[in-house]
């Protein structure tokens, strides 16, 4: 089983985005994305989460478009239950790709735009609390490597 630190890079390859700062967080049992715009539309028949992930500088501003999975009342880091729209996308960690289900939120006064909560790192990581981005030093080490 692989290790991650207490703070881990994540790219988000469906997104585009690369280097996404997360605390992995076992406490919290969804992880969570920081999204500065999120609306529920309807297309057809079907439900969409319409959202813009991040801040408009490292995101560039984009808007995607996922199918609504579900809504599930979460509770926050204060204790309050608050409904939040689950999406289903895929993360890169250590040049694999994993399925990640993850819940859309303004995080905009936290420090870090993620968490990584334990339904994703249950069967495939160990915590190393005292280290930090093992993902991307792997990566690094592996960019050489052909």
């Amino acid at each position: 089983m692989r290790r991650i630190g207490w703070k881990e890079l994540v790219d988000f390859i469906d997104f585009e985005l690369l280097e996404v700062p997360a605390k992995v967080d076992t406490g919290a049992k969804t992880s969570v994305l920081h999204c500065e715009y999120i609306e529920l539309i309807k297309k057809g028949r079907k439900q969409f989460v319409k959202f813009s992930p991040l801040n408009e500088e490292m995101s560039g501003g984009k808007t995607f478009i996922l199918p609504f999975h579900k809504e599930r009342k979460i509770k926050n880091s204060f204790g309050l239950e608050e409904n939040r729209y689950i999406v289903h996308t895929r993360v890169r960690m250590f040049n694999e790709i994993y399925d990640i289900e993850i819940s859309l939120r303004d995080r905009s006064n936290m420090e870090f735009p993620m968490l990584l909560g334990r339904s994703f790192i249950r069967r495939k990581f160990l915590v190393d609390v005292s280290r930090a981005n093992l993902a991307q030093r792997k990566k690094k080490k592996n960019d050489g490597v052909k």
